[in-house]
């Protein structure tokens, strides 16, 4: 780890590729184990109830874990600083509403889009259930799916090689792990390509955070649990409205995998490049505070 990670890690620190292939899966496992006795209650949960208990587990044996784990592969010994959790109050405040306003932006362009195309119809106002549900998604989504790749995958990345094979391997296997592969034909390729553009975004909003990983877990959880009040609340999207256009998915589109998705990705990823090549520059003022969030 270089000085540009915002701290630097012994000579030899790095762990075990096997190590980093298998972590999580045993994480994944023991919390699928641990939370089957729930389904002898009477009356038993439900299959996709003890599913999302699982995953809870999951997330808390991560919380418990990494700690040892960056301490020991990594050779750090503040590893919430170095997840980009730990940060000054008024860095964390920054970053995470600079996060959210971007995901509130996307989210407006995308549905100005689907109105103004005839794809979807008005509805709202939104029902307070669905704000709920969608501000429990968008928080819990975008903190553990953020404090995994963004933060532990990135950061085992990053000290296995360069940094930027490091940034395109972390987009690569964001977007392989989700389930792009459900989506008919060439939609499921579309779905791919939205995801890494996606995971290369999130990245930059770090970078731009100045490691602060609480910008990414913003724009993250803005763009999930936006996306569910919009979809179930807002607007009716037309059930002809052509997959190509408004992303794949029946009754609950994904628009990632659009291309009216994929453009607003890939405009916000050059707008990222543009300001992380702007905050190099020693005359903006900004170098440091850029640098020093290019890794995590």
């Amino acid at each position: 780890m270089t000085a540009d990670a915002g701290g630097v890690a012994p000579a030899g620190a790095s762990p075990h590729w096997l190590s980093t292939l298998l972590y999580v899966p045993l994480l994944l496992a023991a919390g699928w184990l641990l939370a089957r006795p729930l389904t002898l209650l009477a009356p038993p949960l439900r299959p996709d109830q003890v599913d999302l208990a699982g995953l809870v587990v999951t997330l808390l044996l991560l919380l418990a874990t990494l700690p040892w784990r960056i301490r020991r592969c990594w050779g750090h010994r503040h590893p919430w600083r170095q997840l980009g959790l730990a940060v000054p109050s008024t860095l964390a405040i920054s970053s995470g509403l600079r996060g959210l306003a971007v995901a509130v932006l996307l989210l407006l362009l995308l549905t100005a889009g689907l109105l103004l195309s005839g794809q979807a119809r008005w509805l709202g106002p939104v029902d307070g259930a669905v704000a709920a549900n969608g501000l429990v998604l968008g928080l819990g989504v975008g903190f553990a799916e953020e404090l995994l790749f963004r933060g532990w995958l990135w950061g085992e990345l990053q000290l296995g090689g360069g940094g930027r094979r490091a940034l395109l391997l972390q987009a690569l296997i964001f977007a392989l792990v989700h389930p792009w592969f459900r989506a008919p034909g060439l939609l499921a390729l579309a779905l791919l390509g939205g995801l890494a553009l996606l995971g290369l975004a999130l990245a930059n909003e770090r970078r731009l955070g100045a490691g602060s990983l609480w910008g990414a877990i913003g724009l993250h959880g803005g763009l999930v649990g936006g996306w569910f009040v919009v979809q179930h609340g807002l607007v009716a999207i037309a059930p002809q409205a052509p997959g190509w256009w408004v992303g794949p998915g029946s009754g609950d589109v994904n628009p990632i995998g659009g291309l009216s998705g994929l453009i607003a990705l890939a405009a916000l990823v050059i707008a990222q490049r543009t300001a992380l090549a702007r905050a190099r520059r020693p005359s903006t003022g900004a170098c440091n505070a850029s640098s020093s969030g290019a890794r995590p």
